[in-house]
């Protein structure tokens, strides 16, 4: 046999035996086993209501005016604080108290109700007297000399926002005794504007407005007295907070008031006016503003 053949013979054995001894000891895999049925994962349900933000207007220096809402019911409730800016400095605070509230129990807002929430409805007047703008704490109120002089309470034109919406409007009015500037003309400021706007699109069935200070719950009017479920939201609200309640307002003349407007469009409107201007009086006006929820639930 030629040498090379040989050579041919002993290689191809060797790589025979080579195949026939992987195949021995690496016997062809089989089909797995079906793997085991795992139990269901189950994911809790919650409540929680949607929160949303939205930007709707800016203010005379351009501070943008915020909207929160909680829940998604037909029913629209809106709670305002700070149209009279850093002058009544807690009312601002209080909303945003009472947002962390509504973010952290929702439970509390019925199925059927959305509360809106604007927390400061004059950010320019904030800033004037405590020269701060969006969330704050009150220790970051370093003076509250505003609550003497009046700083922080107009807008920057100067203007009393209370006293420029369209209810028995004139261009001057009325604070404490002293003459105030009510715009050039109803609705002439931004702020005003940016809440009459979102009044009109969201169409609140009841509205609520943080002050400081006398103490009081207040109905409003215009030129028809007081609606009769203004009373009912005033006396709901008084008697959880443990207010004194009020139906109308006789101190002093006012004219062109944000509540007397909504009165006006046939929206219940109440003022609720904090009896001290550092405190939010929290847990009063947590029960009032539960009180509300709950007098609205289907």
């Amino acid at each position: 046999m030629p040498f090379k053949r040989v050579l041919w013979l002993v290689g191809f054995l060797l790589i025979a035996g080579s195949v026939f001894l992987f195949l021995t000891n690496h016997p062809a895999p089989t089909e797995p086993d079906e793997p085991a049925e795992l139990p269901p994962v189950i994911f809790e349900e919650t409540d929680t209501p949607t929160t949303t933000e939205a930007v709707i207007g800016q203010s005379v220096e351009q501070r943008d005016i915020e909207a929160y809402t909680f829940g998604t019911g037909d029913v629209s409730l809106l709670f305002v604080g700070g149209i009279h800016g850093g002058y009544e400095w807690n009312s601002i605070l209080l909303a945003y108290e009472m947002m962390d509230y509504l973010r952290s129990h929702p439970e509390i807002i019925p199925e059927n109700v959305t509360v809106h929430v604007i927390p400061n409805l004059n950010p320019d007047g904030l800033f004037t007297a405590t020269g701060l703008e969006g969330r704050f704490t009150a220790d970051n109120i370093t003076s509250n000399a505003m609550h003497t002089s009046g700083t922080g309470r107009f807008n920057a034109n100067d203007v009393d926002l209370n006293r420029n919406f369209a209810c028995k409007w004139a261009p001057e009015s009325s604070w404490r005794g002293k003459v105030v500037d009510a715009g050039d003309s109803a609705f002439s400021e931004p702020e005003a504007r940016a809440l009459r706007d979102y009044v009109l699109t969201i169409e609140p069935r009841a509205v609520v407005f943080w002050h400081s200070m006398a103490g009081n719950v207040y109905a409003s009017e215009c030129e028809n007295g007081v609606l009769p479920e203004t009373l009912t939201l005033m006396n709901t609200y008084a008697l959880a907070g443990k207010y004194g309640a009020v139906a109308t307002f006789d101190a002093y003349p006012v004219t062109g008031d944000s509540e007397g407007w909504l009165a006006s469009i046939g929206i219940p409107a109440v003022t609720v006016e904090l009896g001290s201007r550092t405190s939010t009086e929290w847990e009063k006006n947590r029960a009032g503003t539960e009180a509300v929820l709950e007098m609205y639930k289907e």
